[in-house]
C-alpha cells in the first residue's frame, strides 16, 4: 500500500486530495495547524505542524518510515502590496510558508522518498509564472510561488540522480477558499487532474511546472 504525505490538508485541496487517495487505499499522512475530525477520520495519521515552525518542518521526515509521495499543498496568499513595514514582514513570512518551507520538508523526505523511487509535488500557481504575470496584484503569493518553482526545479536536479521525480503543479482556479466562489473548478475535478498528472510524470518530466489538465506552464 503506497503512501503519501500532504501538508496543509484540513481543508480545500489538501483536503481532497487526503479523500481521493484515501479512497483509492493509499496510507494517508497528513499536516494541519489546526486539528480537523473531518480529516482524522480520513487519514491514518495527522501531524499537527505549523508551517512558519521551520525547526519542526526540517525535522518531520524523521517521524515516518516510508513514503512513495509528497505533495506539498500548504500555503497562504500574504498581502497584496508592500508599502510599508508591516507588509514587508507579512511578505516574508509568506515566503516562509509557500517557499522555504515545502523545500525544506521536501528534503527532510527526501531520503524516504529515494528508497521508493517516487516523487515530489508542489502545488504551486500559474500566478507564480513570470511569463503570464500581465495583471500585476498579489505580490507575496506570485512572487513566493515563483520563488518555489524555482526552489523546486533546484531540487529537481538533485533528486533526479536519486531515482525521483519532482514537478510543480498548477491546481487551476478553484473553488476554495483562496480561490473563491466564481472559480470555474470544482476541487474534485482539480484535485483528480492533478492525481492524473502525478500517475503520468516520467524522469523526463522532473523540474517540470504543468497544470491540471497536463499542459505545460511557461516559467
Amino acid at each position: 500500500m503506497p503512501n503519501v504525505l500532504i501538508t496543509g490538508a484540513n481543508r480545500g485541496l489538501g483536503l481532497e486530495f487526503a479523500r481521493q487517495y484515501c479512497r483509492d487505499g493509499w496510507t494517508v499522512f497528513a499536516t494541519v495547524r489546526e486539528p480537523s475530525e473531518e480529516l482524522e477520520a480520513l487519514c491514518t495519521r495527522v501531524e499537527q505542524v505549523d508551517m512558519m515552525d521551520l525547526a519542526a518542518v526540517a525535522q518531520l521526515g524523521s517521524r515516518f518510515e516510508a513514503l512513495d509521495l509528497l505533495v506539498a499543498n500548504a500555503g497562504t496568499y500574504g498581502p497584496k502590496d508592500a508599502t510599508n513595514a508591516e507588509d514587508a514582514q507579512g511578505w516574508l513570512d509568506t515566503f516562509s510558508v509557500n517557499t522555504v518551507a515545502p523545500y525544506l520538508l521536501a528534503r527532510s523526505v527526501l531520503p524516504l522518498v529515494e528508497r521508493s523511487g517516487g516523487k515530489l509535488i508542489a502545488v504551486s500557481t500559474r500566478m507564480g509564472s513570470i511569463e503570464d504575470n500581465d495583471s500585476g496584484g498579489f505580490l507575496a503569493y506570485r512572487s513566493s510561488k515563483t520563488a518555489l518553482n524555482m526552489a523546486w526545479r533546484n531540487l529537481a536536479l538533485e533528486a533526479k540522480g536519486r531515482g525521483v521525480t519532482a514537478a510543480a503543479l498548477h491546481p487551476g482556479w478553484v473553488q476554495t477558499r483562496m480561490g473563491g466562489s466564481s472559480a470555474p473548478l470544482q476541487p474534485e475535478e482539480s484535485v483528480a487532474g492533478m492525481r492524473r498528472v502525478i500517475e503520468g510524470l516520467q524522469p523526463k518530466d522532473s523540474g517540470g511546472f504543468f497544470s491540471y489538465d497536463g499542459a505545460t506552464i511557461p516559467w
